[in-house]
């Protein structure tokens, strides 16, 4: 937000220069990101630039679009000079360049060029001088027509020393700075030139001083003509209505017109700007609507029909979402509440009378209403943080006593008024003494009561009142000047951020200064308590792992194109059915659907990085995926309590991804670069999820949608939870990545839910007893899963066998066409010394079950 600093000056007599003036409001909270120097400040106009008086215009000879003017410039005689602007016209006070007078012009290339101006022919027609407008001067980048000056400038007078003298309404210099403040979305109260200043009171302990406004009651002869009606009071607590008539619409006074340009808005005529002015002066939009085009008087505030449409004043039709607030006459729509008017009540150059609306709407429907239709307005911008629900009447008087001035016509006595929602006025209790030991400070209780008062709020009472009240009664003697300990505070209704005592406390912490609060010598950390097992440490352990093993954590957004999300449903038994997610309002085409899987980011990312030369890579994201809840669940799902969709009809998952893609290890002077494979995937997530308490089996599986390959289904408890994979080339190069690429996306929420200590390591003493080791071979027909057999060595061994692992894989003539070979390393072991005998009975019933559940016999 833009803030003047002469127009700031206006109402507070701060005595600070403009950098000394952002640096005590950033301290204060206001952050300052800016100061530029506007009109002519450290700007030097020439010598040579005058006041003239346009005497005479009329048409060039030679040329449709050139003025001949006679000015007068304060010489002996008049000056004859060739003028292109548009708006130049007789009985004009001008800036004139006379002749002799060097200018530095704005060249095409955005450079400035010095010119030096001399008497010469324009088209045959003599020209002694030039009519500047603001950019040929260097007070600014306006082009659109020359400077128009107040009437009351003195002819010949240097334009330099008429800039110096120049006054607002105020009598502040058009010398300016302007401040680039960054507000923060909990002050509505500081969006405007008076919220600002009331700050600056505060910090300077100057009077804040509040142009004086003859605020009429409603009713009168305003009311008698204009009727309001609110038909949505959850969506509009009060609208105020003020007519002027008899205006004469034109253009802007210069000084009007100045300080509009300053916070950057161009002037549209005397009483838009009027409304512009108001706004940006106390924080409350205003609205001007012609009210000779309102049917009947008749103002009607409701509720739009979910797509209605409705023109706006940038001449789009717009289709109206659910929940949007209408400003409607006796037979139309005139305007969206909050947002923008519309074409058919605005007010034009044949405007006589001027009805002013200012009203309170409700800052999550407007914030509502500004998204779906893609507009955001000064307007909105106020409205969405929340205005003043007390300030209406008064911005309206303030801008029809301005709109008389500045347009002329009669402010009709009354006001128009519709009360809703009846402001109700917040009171909080201030413990003194909590607010020092908060503050770390003692802030002394009149300091306190100052700078509470001097940004709005009301003491009501206080401690020692009621004590001496209290005494009094009861006869005691008191001490009168015993210092409060707490004080009752009415908070203002323009601070709906300010609600709780320490809301409070902090008001008075940035305007004493948080840079006078002391450093604490000692830090008081409480002891953390343990943390409760839940998704959030198994998240943290999930996390902490793969980190370990070399991965990197990936940040993906949630938003991409809808084709490439439709392509990346992996339709799979482990994940949840239905169809994407497609916003409604896409920001662009690249963010138009929520993702339905964690792979196209992760892949994405890979893609990236291979452009950069990176050659092995691993990655992993934890984050939400997103369907329509069409389908059924998976089987198995059992979400946790307080897990369920956020929106009804939509399924919201947490998922995890890992993905790999080229050399899992360099090549070295031993051994050649190692590409990544399936193995490695694999590997990965039988670590992880042990790390996390869970076991789990992978099943070789077929996913339709020809997106991957060699897939594996991750199944924990008999229930499938993951996918993982290769993915097919087709895939790659639309991507162009270079394969191949592994893969392995978990429904982490579901393995959270199930999963027992998530990496919670308990110290094991060594066994201080052998531990036989035997191996087995097995010859297994060539479409046995070397797994399944695994679990069921695993499970026949069960409770001696400690370990079981796979050590050698053979495929040849020796063993038939149609077998393989698949060795085991067995590892049993007891809390006592085992026996041959209960070894080799162990080994029996692995035998006789590999036998038996896949037709395996013991090699020779």
């Amino acid at each position: 937000m833009l803030i003047s600093y002469n127009w700031l000056s206006e109402y507070v007599e701060h005595g600070l220069m403009a950098h000394e003036l952002a640096a005590a409001l950033t301290m204060s909270g206001l952050e300052v990101e800016g100061v530029e120097a506007r009109g002519d400040a450290g700007v030097e106009v020439p010598a040579g630039v005058v006041v003239g008086h346009v005497l005479e215009t009329r048409a060039h000879p030679n040329a449709d679009r050139l003025t001949l003017c006679t000015v007068d410039v304060g010489a002996e005689a008049p000056s004859p000079i060739v003028c292109g602007a548009a708006n130049v016209a007789a009985g004009q006070k001008v800036a004139v360049a006379t002749v002799g007078t060097t200018l530095v012009l704005p060249g095409r290339d955005g450079a400035r060029v010095p010119v030096l101006l001399d008497r010469r022919k324009i088209r045959g027609e003599v020209s002694e001088g030039m009519i500047c407008a603001e950019d040929e001067l260097g007070l600014s980048d306006d082009h659109s027509g020359i400077l128009v000056l107040d009437d009351a400038a003195i002819v010949g007078t240097p334009l330099a020393d008429y800039l110096a003298a120049r006054a607002g309404p105020g009598g502040a210099v058009e010398r300016d700075w302007i401040l680039d403040v960054n507000l923060t979305p909990n002050r509505p109260d500081a969006v405007s030139h008076i919220g600002v200043a009331r700050d600056v009171a505060a910090l300077t302990g100057r009077p804040l001083r509040r142009p004086d406004v003859a605020v009429p009651d409603a009713g009168g002869e305003a009311a008698a003509r204009v009727s309001v009606e609110i038909e949505a009071p959850e969506l509009c607590g009060r609208y105020a209505a003020v007519l002027v008539e008899g205006v004469r619409v034109g253009p802007s006074p210069a000084w009007l017109r100045a300080r509009l340009e300053a916070v950057g808005l161009r002037s549209v005529n005397n009483v838009v700007d009027v409304t512009n002015f108001v706004m940006h002066e106390v924080g409350q939009p205003l609205h001007a609507f012609d009210f000779d085009r309102i049917a009947d008087g008749r103002i009607v505030v409701r509720e739009a029909e979910l797509g209605e449409a409705f023109t706006t004043l940038d001449g789009k039709a717009r289709a109206l979402p659910a929940g949007a607030l209408l400003i409607c006459d006796a037979e139309k729509p005139i305007a969206v509440a909050g947002v923008m008017g519309g074409a058919d009540s605005e007010v034009t150059d044949d405007t006589v009378s001027v009805l002013l609306e200012s009203a309170y709407f409700d800052p999550s429907a407007t914030r509502r209403t500004a998204r779906a239709l893609g507009l955001s307005t000064d307007a909105s911008y106020r409205f969405e943080r929340g205005v003043d629900p007390l300030g209406q009447p008064w911005a309206a008087a303030r801008a029809a006593a301005l709109i008389a001035e500045v347009a002329g016509g009669r402010v009709v006595p009354g006001m128009a008024e519709a009360v809703a929602t009846p402001h109700a006025p917040r009171t909080v209790t201030l413990r003194l003494a909590r607010l020092d030991a908060l503050l770390g400070a003692h802030i002394p209780p009149a300091d306190v009561r100052r700078l509470l008062t001097a940004i709005g709020f009301e003491i009501e009472t206080d401690g020692t009142l009621e004590a001496l009240a209290e005494g009094l009664m009861a006869g005691h003697r008191v001490d009168a000047a015993a210092e409060p300990d707490v004080l009752r505070v009415r908070v203002p209704s323009f601070r709906p951020d300010v609600a709780r005592e320490v809301d409070v406390i902090e008001e008075v912490a940035r305007l004493w200064g948080v840079d006078r609060l002391p450093e604490p010598k000692t830090v008081r950390i409480p002891p953390t308590p343990p943390v409760a097992e839940g998704p959030w440490t198994r998240r943290t352990a999930l996390r902490a792992h793969l980190a370990g093993a070399g991965y990197r954590e990936l940040y993906v957004n949630s938003l991409m194109p809808g084709a490439r999300a439709d392509a990346f449903r992996l339709d799979h038994a482990a994940f949840a059915r239905g169809a994407v997610v497609h916003t409604l309002n896409p920001i662009s085409l690249d963010l138009a659907a929520l993702r339905p899987s964690l792979l196209p980011g992760a892949l994405a990312a890979v893609a990236y990085n291979q452009r950069q030369g990176q050659r092995g890579l691993r990655f992993f994201e934890v984050g939400h995926v997103f369907r329509e809840a069409e389908g059924d669940t998976p089987e198995g799902d059992t979400p946790e309590a307080g897990t369920e969709p956020l929106v009804p009809g939509y399924d919201e998952r947490e998922h995890a991804v890992v993905i790999v893609a080229g050399e899992a290890a360099p090549a070295s002077w031993d051994a050649p670069a190692r590409a990544f494979d399936l193995y490695d995937i694999r590997g990965t997530l039988e670590s992880l999820l042990a790390a996390v308490g869970a076991e789990a089996t992978f099943e070789p599986d077929d996913v339709p949608g020809g997106l991957v390959a060699d897939a594996l289904t991750v199944t924990i408890g008999g229930a499938p939870v993951g996918l993982a994979g290769r993915i097919v080339d087709a895939a790659l190069r639309s991507d162009d990545v270079r394969g191949p690429v592994f893969f392995a996306e978990l429904d982490w929420g579901r393995i959270s839910a199930g999963a027992g200590a998530s990496g919670a390591h308990r110290y094991a003493p060594f066994s201080r007893f052998p531990t036989p080791e035997r191996d087995l071979a097995f010859v297994l027909p060539r479409t046995a899963e070397v797994g399944r057999v695994l679990a069921t060595i695993r499970e026949a061994g069960a409770p001696l066998l400690h370990d079981a692992r796979v050590f050698d894989l053979y495929e040849g003539e020796r063993i038939g066409a149609d077998r393989k070979s698949a060795a085991f390393a067995l590892r049993f072991g007891a809390d006592r010394t085992l026996r041959d005998a209960e070894v080799d009975e162990a080994v029996g019933r692995i035998r006789s079950a590999v036998e038996h559940a896949h037709g395996g016999t013991l090699r020779a």
